[in-house]
């Protein structure tokens, strides 16, 4: 179910592994005060922006993740931004309240990694084609329904 507003939780980068979450507390008190508040309100903007757009385009942004960094003192957005790597975009269309959504992002390749019997501490099995075809076409669902384009137009058959 839709939240009221979106949410603010930031993390840090960890030496190993996944990143870890901290509360917003823990961040004013590593970045101070204003640092911590232009990130909070970057993050928020940014995110406004991209639901209002993907909700245009009939798709809901469920989350997203967004990294920054600074070069003197300038906030600046890094990394991967808005892909289905980083985000959860999922089907409006056939989205309801309670059951597990059509999604175009990276939860189709974790949830065949549950089903597999991968245990998370050994390295993962390798996809199999099917899968990999079908992620491909979830991403390229995704990118055409955001950008309003297919990534790869079809050339009309007398070109080469």
């Amino acid at each position: 179910e839709k939240l009221a507003y979106p949410i603010f939780s930031p993390a840090t980068k960890a030496e190993t592994g996944h990143d870890e979450n901290i509360t917003y507390a823990q961040l004013k008190k590593e970045l101070g005060d204003e640092l911590a508040q232009r990130l909070r309100d970057a993050s928020l903007e940014l995110y406004k922006h991209a639901s209002e757009h993907a909700e245009r385009r009939g798709i809901i942004l469920a989350d997203t993740k967004f990294e920054f960094g600074q070069i003197d003192d300038e906030l600046v957005l890094i990394d991967e931004v808005l892909t289905p790597d980083s985000s959860r975009f999922w089907d409006a269309l056939t989205y309801q309240v309670g059951t597990t959504p059509d999604s175009y992002d990276k939860q189709f390749v974790r949830d065949w990694l549950t089903r597999s019997g991968w245990d998370k501490e050994s390295d993962p099995p390798a996809l199999p084609p099917e899968i990999v075809a079908q992620t491909r076409e979830r991403y390229l669902t995704a990118y055409q329904r955001l950008v309003g384009k297919p990534l790869f137009p079809k050339k009309p058959r007398n070109e080469k």
